[in-house]
Protein backbone atom coordinates (compact mmCIF):
# COMPACT_ATOMS: atom_id res chain seq x y z
CA UNK A 1 0.00 0.00 0.00
CA UNK A 2 1.42 3.48 -1.16
CA UNK A 3 1.63 6.58 0.88
CA UNK A 4 2.28 9.86 -0.62
CA UNK A 5 4.68 12.23 1.92
CA UNK A 6 4.84 16.07 1.51
CA UNK A 7 6.03 18.74 3.93
CA UNK A 8 3.99 18.98 6.89
CA UNK A 9 2.73 21.85 9.19
CA UNK A 10 3.79 22.56 12.86
CA UNK A 11 0.90 20.49 14.57
CA UNK A 12 -1.12 23.32 16.49
CA UNK A 13 -1.29 24.06 20.46
CA UNK A 14 -4.64 22.08 20.30
CA UNK A 15 -3.77 19.17 18.94
CA UNK A 16 -0.86 18.58 21.33
CA UNK A 17 -3.57 18.25 23.75
CA UNK A 18 -5.60 15.82 21.68
CA UNK A 19 -5.63 12.00 21.70
CA UNK A 20 -5.97 9.66 18.60
CA UNK A 21 -6.41 6.39 18.05
CA UNK A 22 -5.11 4.48 15.16
CA UNK A 23 -7.14 1.40 14.12
CA UNK A 24 -5.36 -0.73 11.54
CA UNK A 25 -4.39 -4.31 11.15
CA UNK A 26 -1.79 -3.36 9.16
CA UNK A 27 1.42 -2.14 11.55
CA UNK A 28 3.29 -0.09 8.98
CA UNK A 29 0.09 1.68 8.09
CA UNK A 30 -0.27 3.06 11.75
CA UNK A 31 3.36 3.52 13.12
CA UNK A 32 3.21 6.03 9.40
CA UNK A 33 0.43 7.77 10.26
CA UNK A 34 1.92 8.15 13.76
CA UNK A 35 4.83 9.77 12.63
CA UNK A 36 3.07 11.92 10.60
CA UNK A 37 0.57 13.17 13.24
CA UNK A 38 3.61 14.17 15.82
CA UNK A 39 1.94 16.01 18.66
CA UNK A 40 -1.08 14.23 19.47
CA UNK A 41 -0.86 11.41 22.06
CA UNK A 42 -1.31 8.47 19.80
CA UNK A 43 -2.89 4.68 20.94
CA UNK A 44 -3.09 2.05 18.23
CA UNK A 45 -5.12 -1.30 17.59
CA UNK A 46 -5.31 -3.49 15.27
CA UNK A 47 -8.79 -4.38 15.10
CA UNK A 48 -12.40 -3.06 16.18
CA UNK A 49 -12.48 -5.15 18.72
CA UNK A 50 -9.35 -3.75 19.97
CA UNK A 51 -10.49 -0.32 19.67
CA UNK A 52 -13.33 -1.13 21.50
CA UNK A 53 -11.34 -1.77 24.68
CA UNK A 54 -9.39 1.08 24.63
CA UNK A 55 -12.39 3.15 24.02
CA UNK A 56 -13.62 1.99 27.52
CA UNK A 57 -10.24 3.08 28.72
CA UNK A 58 -9.42 5.96 27.67
CA UNK A 59 -11.26 9.42 26.42
CA UNK A 60 -10.61 9.59 22.90
CA UNK A 61 -10.89 12.71 21.21
CA UNK A 62 -10.17 11.22 17.29
CA UNK A 63 -10.99 7.45 15.75
CA UNK A 64 -8.79 6.95 12.65
CA UNK A 65 -9.84 3.36 11.42
CA UNK A 66 -9.57 1.42 8.53
CA UNK A 67 -12.52 -0.43 6.86
CA UNK A 68 -11.36 -3.73 5.89
CA UNK A 69 -10.14 -5.41 9.25
CA UNK A 70 -10.55 -9.31 11.03
CA UNK A 71 -12.92 -9.07 14.02
CA UNK A 72 -14.53 -6.31 13.67
CA UNK A 73 -13.97 -4.18 10.66
CA UNK A 74 -14.38 -0.16 10.40
CA UNK A 75 -18.24 -0.14 9.55
CA UNK A 76 -19.20 -2.01 12.58
CA UNK A 77 -16.61 -0.27 14.80
CA UNK A 78 -18.17 2.54 13.75
CA UNK A 79 -21.67 1.95 14.81
CA UNK A 80 -20.84 0.48 17.84
CA UNK A 81 -18.90 4.18 18.58
CA UNK A 82 -21.92 5.95 17.42
CA UNK A 83 -24.72 4.18 19.29
CA UNK A 84 -22.40 4.16 22.77
CA UNK A 85 -20.99 7.90 21.92
CA UNK A 86 -22.50 10.11 19.21
CA UNK A 87 -20.34 13.12 19.36
CA UNK A 88 -17.15 10.65 18.92
CA UNK A 89 -15.40 11.57 16.54
CA UNK A 90 -14.63 8.55 13.49
CA UNK A 91 -12.96 8.94 10.16
CA UNK A 92 -12.49 6.18 8.18
CA UNK A 93 -9.91 4.89 5.60
CA UNK A 94 -10.09 2.97 2.99
CA UNK A 95 -9.45 2.43 -0.64
CA UNK A 96 -12.79 1.37 -1.88
CA UNK A 97 -15.13 3.98 -3.78
CA UNK A 98 -18.11 2.01 -4.06
CA UNK A 99 -20.69 4.20 -3.11
CA UNK A 100 -22.24 1.41 -1.24
CA UNK A 101 -19.72 1.36 1.28
CA UNK A 102 -20.15 5.65 1.39
CA UNK A 103 -23.67 5.52 2.06
CA UNK A 104 -23.49 2.61 5.26
CA UNK A 105 -20.90 4.59 6.20
CA UNK A 106 -22.15 8.22 6.25
CA UNK A 107 -25.36 6.01 7.37
CA UNK A 108 -23.84 5.07 10.54
CA UNK A 109 -22.22 9.00 11.37
CA UNK A 110 -18.88 9.07 9.87
CA UNK A 111 -17.59 12.25 10.13
CA UNK A 112 -14.94 12.12 7.36
CA UNK A 113 -13.52 9.45 5.18
CA UNK A 114 -9.75 9.23 4.17
CA UNK A 115 -8.87 7.58 0.82
CA UNK A 116 -5.56 5.16 -0.03
CA UNK A 117 -3.47 5.65 -0.59
CA UNK A 118 -2.79 7.85 1.64
CA UNK A 119 -2.19 11.79 1.17
CA UNK A 120 -0.34 12.60 4.86
CA UNK A 121 -1.10 16.16 4.21
CA UNK A 122 -4.49 15.56 3.49
CA UNK A 123 -4.87 13.12 6.52
CA UNK A 124 -3.69 15.96 9.12
CA UNK A 125 -6.14 18.87 7.16
CA UNK A 126 -8.95 16.24 7.45
CA UNK A 127 -8.20 15.78 11.41
CA UNK A 128 -8.09 19.29 11.83
CA UNK A 129 -11.16 20.28 9.92
CA UNK A 130 -12.92 17.55 12.04
CA UNK A 131 -11.82 18.95 15.41
CA UNK A 132 -12.91 22.69 14.14
CA UNK A 133 -16.43 21.14 13.39
CA UNK A 134 -16.72 19.40 16.81
CA UNK A 135 -15.62 22.83 18.67
CA UNK A 136 -18.22 24.74 16.53
CA UNK A 137 -20.80 22.15 17.37
CA UNK A 138 -19.71 22.43 20.98
CA UNK A 139 -19.58 26.02 21.14
CA UNK A 140 -23.65 25.93 19.13
CA UNK A 141 -24.63 23.71 22.14
CA UNK A 142 -23.34 25.93 24.72
CA UNK A 143 -25.17 29.08 23.23
CA UNK A 144 -28.31 27.16 23.21
CA UNK A 145 -27.46 25.81 26.31
CA UNK A 146 -27.64 29.34 27.67
CA UNK A 147 -30.17 30.75 25.85
CA UNK A 148 -32.56 27.73 27.26
CA UNK A 149 -31.26 28.10 30.62
CA UNK A 150 -32.08 31.62 30.25
CA UNK A 151 -36.18 31.20 28.88
CA UNK A 152 -36.22 28.88 31.57
CA UNK A 153 -35.22 31.12 34.57
CA UNK A 154 -36.94 34.05 32.74
CA UNK A 155 -40.26 31.71 33.00
CA UNK A 156 -39.45 30.45 36.56
CA UNK A 157 -39.19 34.11 37.58
CA UNK A 158 -42.37 35.10 36.06
CA UNK A 159 -44.68 31.83 37.85
CA UNK A 160 -42.57 32.66 41.25
CA UNK A 161 -43.63 36.48 41.31
CA UNK A 162 -46.87 35.90 39.62
CA UNK A 163 -48.97 34.92 42.60
CA UNK A 164 -47.38 37.14 45.50
CA UNK A 165 -47.94 40.03 42.86
CA UNK A 166 -51.48 39.44 42.45
CA UNK A 167 -52.41 38.68 45.95
CA UNK A 168 -50.95 42.45 47.04
CA UNK A 169 -52.56 44.01 43.85
CA UNK A 170 -55.93 42.45 44.69
CA UNK A 171 -55.97 43.75 48.27
CA UNK A 172 -54.50 47.18 47.34
CA UNK A 173 -57.36 47.16 44.68
CA UNK A 174 -60.36 46.25 46.90
CA UNK A 175 -58.90 49.15 49.33
CA UNK A 176 -58.95 51.74 47.09
CA UNK A 177 -62.57 50.70 45.87
CA UNK A 178 -63.81 50.29 49.30
CA UNK A 179 -64.86 46.84 48.94
CA UNK A 180 -62.47 46.33 52.52
CA UNK A 181 -63.29 48.02 55.50
CA UNK A 182 -59.98 48.03 58.15
CA UNK A 183 -62.83 48.09 60.58
CA UNK A 184 -63.96 44.08 59.44
CA UNK A 185 -62.99 41.48 61.33
CA UNK A 186 -62.03 39.56 58.19
CA UNK A 187 -59.52 42.67 57.14
CA UNK A 188 -56.98 41.63 59.92
CA UNK A 189 -57.07 37.95 57.99
CA UNK A 190 -56.23 38.91 54.95
CA UNK A 191 -53.87 41.66 55.83
CA UNK A 192 -51.73 39.34 57.84
CA UNK A 193 -51.84 36.93 54.30
CA UNK A 194 -50.88 39.75 52.30
CA UNK A 195 -48.19 40.24 54.72
CA UNK A 196 -46.71 36.91 54.25
CA UNK A 197 -46.73 37.21 50.36
CA UNK A 198 -45.22 40.30 50.58
CA UNK A 199 -42.37 38.37 52.82
CA UNK A 200 -42.71 35.86 50.19
CA UNK A 201 -41.86 37.86 47.57
CA UNK A 202 -38.63 39.73 48.88
CA UNK A 203 -37.28 36.42 49.91
CA UNK A 204 -37.69 35.59 46.10
CA UNK A 205 -36.21 39.12 45.08
CA UNK A 206 -33.24 38.16 47.33
CA UNK A 207 -32.76 35.01 45.89
CA UNK A 208 -32.91 36.14 42.38
CA UNK A 209 -30.26 38.53 42.98
CA UNK A 210 -27.69 35.95 44.85
CA UNK A 211 -28.15 33.53 42.26
CA UNK A 212 -28.18 35.46 39.27
CA UNK A 213 -24.17 36.28 40.45
CA UNK A 214 -23.49 32.86 39.53
CA UNK A 215 -25.81 32.19 36.56
CA UNK A 216 -24.98 35.46 34.46
CA UNK A 217 -20.95 35.18 35.85
CA UNK A 218 -19.82 31.64 34.34
CA UNK A 219 -15.80 31.85 35.60
CA UNK A 220 -13.60 29.19 36.67
CA UNK A 221 -12.94 28.51 40.26
CA UNK A 222 -10.51 31.34 41.98
CA UNK A 223 -8.75 28.55 44.01
CA UNK A 224 -6.40 29.75 46.68
CA UNK A 225 -5.48 28.14 50.26
CA UNK A 226 -8.12 29.23 52.57
CA UNK A 227 -9.52 27.89 56.36
CA UNK A 228 -12.07 26.09 55.98
CA UNK A 229 -13.67 26.60 59.34
CA UNK A 230 -13.49 29.96 59.44
CA UNK A 231 -14.96 29.67 56.28
CA UNK A 232 -17.74 27.68 57.55
CA UNK A 233 -18.32 29.71 61.16
CA UNK A 234 -19.07 32.52 59.09
CA UNK A 235 -21.74 31.26 57.22
CA UNK A 236 -23.02 29.58 59.66
CA UNK A 237 -23.11 32.76 61.68
CA UNK A 238 -25.23 34.52 59.05
CA UNK A 239 -27.70 31.47 59.13
CA UNK A 240 -28.00 31.64 62.53
CA UNK A 241 -30.98 34.11 62.64
CA UNK A 242 -33.11 32.45 60.05
CA UNK A 243 -32.55 29.36 62.38
CA UNK A 244 -33.53 31.23 65.34
CA UNK A 245 -36.49 32.86 63.87
CA UNK A 246 -37.75 29.16 63.33
CA UNK A 247 -36.95 28.11 66.90
CA UNK A 248 -34.36 25.68 65.38
CA UNK A 249 -31.54 24.22 67.68
CA UNK A 250 -28.29 24.73 65.66
CA UNK A 251 -25.16 23.29 66.22
CA UNK A 252 -21.87 23.93 65.13
CA UNK A 253 -19.10 21.11 65.97
CA UNK A 254 -15.75 21.80 63.87
CA UNK A 255 -12.41 22.66 64.81
CA UNK A 256 -10.56 26.09 64.30
CA UNK A 257 -8.28 25.41 62.23
CA UNK A 258 -9.89 22.69 60.04
CA UNK A 259 -8.91 20.84 58.76
CA UNK A 260 -5.00 21.46 60.24
CA UNK A 261 -3.68 22.59 56.93
CA UNK A 262 -5.76 25.24 54.51
CA UNK A 263 -7.35 23.99 51.67
CA UNK A 264 -7.53 25.16 47.61
CA UNK A 265 -10.88 26.35 47.51
CA UNK A 266 -13.09 29.27 45.74
CA UNK A 267 -14.12 31.09 48.81
CA UNK A 268 -17.34 32.34 46.86
CA UNK A 269 -17.99 28.86 46.01
CA UNK A 270 -17.86 26.62 49.34
CA UNK A 271 -19.48 30.07 51.11
CA UNK A 272 -22.47 29.37 48.15
CA UNK A 273 -22.18 25.48 48.95
CA UNK A 274 -22.80 25.72 52.95
CA UNK A 275 -25.27 28.33 52.25
CA UNK A 276 -27.21 26.64 50.15
CA UNK A 277 -26.96 23.38 52.23
CA UNK A 278 -27.75 25.09 55.87
CA UNK A 279 -31.00 27.28 53.98
CA UNK A 280 -32.35 24.33 52.60
CA UNK A 281 -32.21 22.53 55.66
CA UNK A 282 -33.73 25.55 57.68
CA UNK A 283 -36.44 25.78 54.82
CA UNK A 284 -37.48 22.20 55.23
CA UNK A 285 -36.87 21.51 59.08
CA UNK A 286 -40.25 22.26 61.01
CA UNK A 287 -40.41 24.30 63.97
CA UNK A 288 -38.59 22.86 67.09
CA UNK A 289 -37.00 21.07 64.78
CA UNK A 290 -32.55 20.54 64.99
CA UNK A 291 -29.60 21.32 62.45
CA UNK A 292 -26.20 19.89 63.60
CA UNK A 293 -23.15 20.41 61.19
CA UNK A 294 -20.07 18.19 61.76
CA UNK A 295 -16.81 18.32 60.45
CA UNK A 296 -14.03 15.22 60.38
CA UNK A 297 -11.02 14.25 58.46
CA UNK A 298 -9.89 11.31 56.63
CA UNK A 299 -6.67 10.78 54.76
CA UNK A 300 -7.91 12.00 51.32
CA UNK A 301 -9.26 15.21 53.06
CA UNK A 302 -11.91 16.85 54.90
CA UNK A 303 -15.15 16.11 55.46
CA UNK A 304 -18.37 18.36 56.42
CA UNK A 305 -22.10 17.28 57.28
CA UNK A 306 -25.22 18.51 57.69
CA UNK A 307 -27.98 16.94 59.39
CA UNK A 308 -31.56 17.79 59.94
CA UNK A 309 -34.54 16.64 61.43
CA UNK A 310 -36.80 17.60 58.52
CA UNK A 311 -39.67 15.30 56.52
CA UNK A 312 -36.76 14.04 54.82
CA UNK A 313 -36.81 13.38 50.72
CA UNK A 314 -38.53 10.04 49.03
CA UNK A 315 -36.16 7.91 47.21
CA UNK A 316 -37.92 9.10 43.73
CA UNK A 317 -36.74 12.55 44.39
CA UNK A 318 -33.79 11.91 45.61
CA UNK A 319 -32.62 11.05 42.61
CA UNK A 320 -34.29 14.32 40.97
CA UNK A 321 -32.71 16.74 43.44
CA UNK A 322 -29.69 18.05 41.62
CA UNK A 323 -31.62 18.82 38.03
CA UNK A 324 -31.61 22.33 37.72
CA UNK A 325 -34.77 23.97 38.48
CA UNK A 326 -35.79 20.97 40.56
CA UNK A 327 -37.75 21.37 43.83
CA UNK A 328 -39.35 19.49 46.16
CA UNK A 329 -42.97 20.56 47.93
CA UNK A 330 -43.28 18.06 51.04
CA UNK A 331 -46.36 19.75 52.13
CA UNK A 332 -47.85 20.56 48.24
CA UNK A 333 -48.37 24.10 48.74
CA UNK A 334 -47.15 25.36 45.38
CA UNK A 335 -45.15 28.05 46.96
CA UNK A 336 -41.71 26.89 47.77
CA UNK A 337 -39.24 29.64 48.53
CA UNK A 338 -36.13 29.40 45.96
CA UNK A 339 -35.79 28.55 42.65
CA UNK A 340 -34.34 25.63 42.38
CA UNK A 341 -30.79 26.10 41.77
CA UNK A 342 -28.93 25.63 44.90
CA UNK A 343 -28.42 22.20 44.66
CA UNK A 344 -27.37 22.04 41.11
CA UNK A 345 -24.93 24.82 41.41
CA UNK A 346 -23.92 23.31 44.83
CA UNK A 347 -22.76 19.92 43.41
CA UNK A 348 -21.10 22.11 40.43
CA UNK A 349 -18.89 24.17 42.53
CA UNK A 350 -18.01 21.30 44.73
CA UNK A 351 -16.49 19.19 41.65
CA UNK A 352 -14.89 22.38 40.78
CA UNK A 353 -12.59 22.11 43.70
CA UNK A 354 -12.13 18.26 43.20
CA UNK A 355 -14.68 17.08 45.78
CA UNK A 356 -18.10 15.44 45.67
CA UNK A 357 -21.87 16.35 47.52
CA UNK A 358 -24.14 13.37 48.19
CA UNK A 359 -27.19 13.52 49.81
CA UNK A 360 -28.61 10.50 52.35
CA UNK A 361 -32.30 10.43 53.33
CA UNK A 362 -35.56 8.79 53.60
CA UNK A 363 -39.17 10.08 54.48
CA UNK A 364 -39.86 11.30 58.20
CA UNK A 365 -36.22 10.82 58.94
CA UNK A 366 -34.47 13.84 57.77
CA UNK A 367 -31.58 14.55 55.56
CA UNK A 368 -27.42 14.45 55.94
CA UNK A 369 -25.64 16.48 53.14
CA UNK A 370 -22.09 15.14 52.60
CA UNK A 371 -19.31 17.85 51.43
CA UNK A 372 -16.17 15.69 50.81
CA UNK A 373 -12.95 18.00 49.98
CA UNK A 374 -9.53 16.76 48.80
CA UNK A 375 -6.49 18.03 50.44
CA UNK A 376 -3.69 19.54 48.51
Amino acid sequence: MKLTHRTQPEMTLEQEEKKLLIVDDEPIIRDLCARALKGFKILQANDGQEATELLRKHEIDVVLSDVMMPRLNGLDLLRQIKEETPSQIVILMTGYTEKEIILQALKAGADDFISKPLNLLQLRTTIDKTLEKRNLRQQLSSLQQADKLKSEFLGLISHKLKTPATAISLFIQNIADGIMDPEDQGFRQVLGMVQAETLHMEHLIQDLLYFSQFILNDKPAQLQQLELGKITRQVCSNMEPLASAKQLKFEVKIDVPFSPEPLTLDRERISFILRALLDNAIKFTPEGGSILLEGGLTEQGAILTIRDTGPGISKAELAKVFSKFYQIDPANTGQVRGFGLGLYYAREFTRSMGGELSLESSQSLGTVATIKLPHN
